[in-house]
């Protein structure tokens, strides 16, 4: 029998790169996966023919949509938050409203949406949101508001996990360095910098962070939880 089957997965941001990876390695594994999608209709729309899954079109800056979305999805097994935007640039010129917009996708969703699943969630429930390892270490400029949004992210599971603990549901954290994507292609500009920094020097594979979401979401993890996972190739050691 499947890992994940007669599971209820939702996956905030599922339609590319990470996302994609975790819509197919749950559905791969039984589980009746919905996810989420914004600007990219043709590739969800795809992706969700191939892995048998569904997809809905919400905005993660707007909390209705998303409380909706997770309340209307019903009792949860798992929740992960892929979901988040990066705005690059020297914070000193940025836009303040592209940095609350930020901040509405990489903080207020993954809480409010956290939140909503719990009430719904039975004992055993899985709460994963995928950060960065920029919440630990941010060694260039021109991301602050960035690296603020995924530092925000950790005490978000340390909290969360005391909150929801007695209900046996676990919050954890994802940290990944970097992950061959569209937003950060593994042959992209930053390549040379990027390796520089890591003892594993290539980009990491949207299925390898996949593989650790799919753990913490499985049996073998249900005594983790309010903690971060960093999969990074050594960025920040």
């Amino acid at each position: 029998m499947a890992l994940f089957s007669n599971k209820s997965v939702l996956v905030l941001g599922g339609s590319r790169g990470i996302g994609a990876a975790i819509v197919r390695r749950f559905a791969t594994e039984g589980a009746s996966v919905v996810f989420s999608y914004a600007g990219s209709q043709a590739a969800a729309e795809q992706l969700a023919k191939e892995t048998g899954s569904r997809a809905v079109m919400a905005d993660s800056a707007d909390r209705d949509a998303v409380t909706e979305l997770v309340r209307s999805a019903g009792p949860l097994d798992v929740l992960v938050v892929n979901a988040g935007v990066a705005i690059f640039g020297d914070a000193r010129e940025l836009d303040s409203g592209d940095i609350d917009h930020l901040f509405r996708i990489n903080i207020h969703a993954p809480y409010h949406a956290a939140v909503e699943a719990a009430r719904q969630m039975q004992n055993g429930g899985r709460i994963i949101v995928i950060g960065s390892v920029n919440g630990d270490r941010m060694p260039i400029p021109g991301l602050a508001a960035y690296a603020v949004s995924k530092s925000a992210l950790q005490g978000l599971a340390r909290g969360l996990a005391r909150d929801f603990g007695p209900q046996g549901i676990t919050v954890n954290i994802v940290q990944p360095g970097p992950v061959d994507t569209d937003m950060n292609p593994a042959e992209g500009p930053m390549k040379a910098l990027m390796h520089s920094f890591m003892a594993i020097q290539r980009h990491g594979k949207p299925e390898e962070v996949a593989g650790m979401v799919a753990w913490l979401a499985g049996p073998e993890a249900s005594f983790v939880t309010g903690a971060m996972h960093t999969i990074d190739g050594g960025f920040g050691a």
